[in-house]
């Protein structure tokens, strides 16, 4: 991988914390019941995933399209602060999974407002 071309999106930080927290969601929710495969779980790992992909795709177009994809991005990081609440409130994950699920989705937050502030 170190030969390889890389795109300009995958030097954003902001790209590379998403990834990893798409990591942590796959990784707490092998342990959700089983009846959860088709709804919970699947709506955490897409809405992990949507961070990441629409980083990617918008970073590939103009500042006001970015913009775009990053305001998509965001709320994708809300929708997983819910679901990691629900997972709670319905016993799938501990409380620390949950509040590291929330540092994560703070971190994000974060990272992409300071992005589209510096799309202006």
């Amino acid at each position: 991988m170190e030969n390889e071309e890389r795109f300009d999106f995958e030097n954003l930080r902001v790209y590379q914390k998403a990834l990893e927290y798409v990591d942590f969601v796959y990784e707490i929710t092998k342990h959700f019941p089983k009846a959860e495969i088709f709804s919970l779980t699947d709506q955490f790992k897409r809405a992990s995933a949507s961070i990441c992909l629409n980083i990617a795709e918008g970073s590939g177009g103009s500042k006001v399209e970015f913009n775009q994809f990053l305001k998509i991005a965001r709320r994708s990081i809300r929708e997983c602060v819910a679901i990691a609440d629900i997972s709670y409130r319905q016993k799938f994950i501990e409380e620390k999974f949950r509040r590291r699920s929330r540092i994560f989705c703070s971190d994000l937050s974060k990272m992409v407002n300071g992005l589209i502030k510096s799309l202006k």
